[in-house]
């Protein structure tokens, strides 16, 4: 036995059967995106000989390079990440049960190490010659996946076709990315959709990279192409904690200085948009954020900033989109990220500028009620360090939502002329006086008195602070100061759970 040439044998059986296909098609092989994830000559390959023992269908003829996946582990960032990556040019990267066990060792190992796991998709679905045993293999890294969330971050990378049961594993995972024009996840593609319902639909507009990162929100994130693909979860690798238990190395950083005014970005006129991200670069470190799912609920920020050094998740409503109210798709991104922060011991700092819940048919009929149960659920239940900071108005159920006091907030900040309120000015007045006031020839003065005095003695945020509801009330200038201070309090922060096997979260 020649360890040297069947080590050969398994490149050389991958490299004749379609390597021109994959680049025609735009993308990389298996073994070239390894070079892109990883650092240079880390990479240690796990079950490089692993074949299949299938005997049907002349299978026991057919010869499939590592079963048509290559598994391993290697550095990220000087960091331990193991990873699976799928060869399309093995027999279409088709799962079978050895295929599945390859995965399920080195999602194992991950776990039991402590390390972060890369799945990068590209195959044909279940091999269908092994029957059952494909159907088992799904299920075992489906347990898997299941088993490791919360303990180490689970990252999928949508690189060719991943389709029917196939999809489950990266909706299990913590962030899926995709690139534009490569990536498809359909449970079933456009064929079956014209046979089952008549309707005439591609794969990109079923199931490509726009469509999930935009529209459905499976995906996070969207490239253009793979090289930035992997250079953007490298990047990611290197923000996220490696596991439950890491404790926080912080980066060093000089100074609690923000790089410009919020004054200058924040509208006093309510009504005025503005976009929250200016705001979010002028309270991080060296003004950079990392933005998780920028194309979809784009009401509803969620990202990653380091505030004097310290790592922080931020959710925060964005006024440039539907004037920041919360609707079905902004309370499942925002209430799914909070959990991933609090899973990783990540601080959450939320800033909240929203006029209420979405009110519409389409939001009731589609669950807003159940919905956004999610988001109150999400904050209520995180026992990291939450900071919250009201930039100008919090009105109704919303207020509540975004990581009230009510919702164990440590720390509520307010701006000077914040409003907090069940409903704004004017709606109270249509509420509460303008049917008795119709016709009234004081009409117009009896309502700029209501309103002033519902803005005095209602909406003013002393009110809130008043009552303990906000803790400081502070101005622009000295936001970056106070929340670096408070995270600093709270950086020791310990919660002792009532003692229970788990909640019922509203899904």
């Amino acid at each position: 036995m020649n360890v040297d040439n069947l080590r050969q044998e398994v490149l050389d059986c991958a490299e004749k059967t379609g390597t021109k296909k994959q680049h025609d098609r735009g993308k990389l092989t298996a073994r070239e995106r390894i070079t892109r994830l990883f650092d240079e000559g880390t990479f240690q390959e796990i079950g490089m000989f692993v074949t299949h023992r299938c005997t049907q269908f002349g299978m026991q003829e057919k010869k499939i390079a590592g079963d048509g996946v290559i598994t391993g582990v290697g550095m990220v960032n000087g960091k331990v990440v193991y990873a699976t990556f799928q060869d399309f040019r093995a027999s279409g990267g088709t799962l079978g049960e050895m295929h599945a066990k390859k995965i399920c060792n080195v999602l194992n190992s991950a776990i039991n190490c402590g390390a972060p796991f890369v799945f990068v998709a590209d195959s044909g679905g279940a091999r269908i010659q092994e029957g059952v045993d494909s159907l088992a293999g799904f299920g075992d890294i489906f347990y898997l996946n299941t088993k490791a969330s919360g303990v180490i971050p689970q990252i999928s990378a949508i690189l060719g076709p991943c389709a029917g049961g196939a999809v489950y594993s990266p909706a299990l995972t913590d962030f899926i990315f995709t690139v534009n024009n490569i990536s498809k996840m359909f449970i079933t593609g456009p064929s079956v959709v014209k046979e089952v319902s008549g309707a005439e639909v591609d794969s990109e507009s079923l199931g490509g990279a726009k469509m999930h990162s935009s529209v459905s929100g499976v995906a996070n994130f969207i490239s253009e192409n793979e090289d930035d693909c992997f250079a953007l979860i490298r990047e990611l690798l290197n923000i996220i904690p490696h596991n439950n238990f890491e404790i926080e190395n912080r980066k060093q950083y000089k100074g609690i200085e923000m790089s410009g005014s919020i004054s200058d970005v924040l509208p006093l006129d309510f009504n005025k948009i503005y976009d929250v991200k200016n705001i979010i670069s002028l309270i991080a470190d060296n003004g950079a954020y990392f933005e998780v799912s920028s194309h979809y609920a784009e009401n509803m920020f969620t990202g990653f900033i380091y505030i004097d050094g310290r790592r922080i998740a931020v959710i925060a409503n964005n006024p440039a989109f539907k004037a920041g109210s919360i609707d079905i798709n902004a309370s499942v991104k925002a209430a799914r990220f909070v959990r991933f922060a609090d899973s990783f011991n990540i601080p959450i700092l939320t800033l909240v500028d929203t006029p209420g819940y979405m009110p519409g048919l389409e939001e009731e009929r589609g669950g807003i009620i159940r919905h956004g149960a999610k988001l109150l659920y999400a904050y209520s239940e995180a026992n990291v360090a939450k900071v919250t900071l009201v930039l100008r108005k919090a009105f109704g159920g919303a207020y509540i939502a975004m990581c009230s006091k009510h919702l164990g907030a440590d720390m509520v900040y307010a701006y000077e002329n914040a409003q907090i309120a069940v409903l704004g000015a004017q709606a109270a007045y249509d509420i509460i006086c303008a049917s008795s006031l119709k016709g009234d020839k004081d009409e117009q003065s009896k309502r700029s008195t209501f309103i002033e005095e519902y803005n005095n003695n209602v909406m003013n945020v002393l009110q809130a602070a008043n009552r303990g509801y906000v803790d400081d009330i502070i101005k622009p200038i000295e936001t970056k100061a106070a929340l670096s201070s408070a995270f600093s309090l709270f950086d020791s922060k310990k919660t002792y759970k009532i003692e229970k096997k788990h909640g019922n979260i509203p899904l």
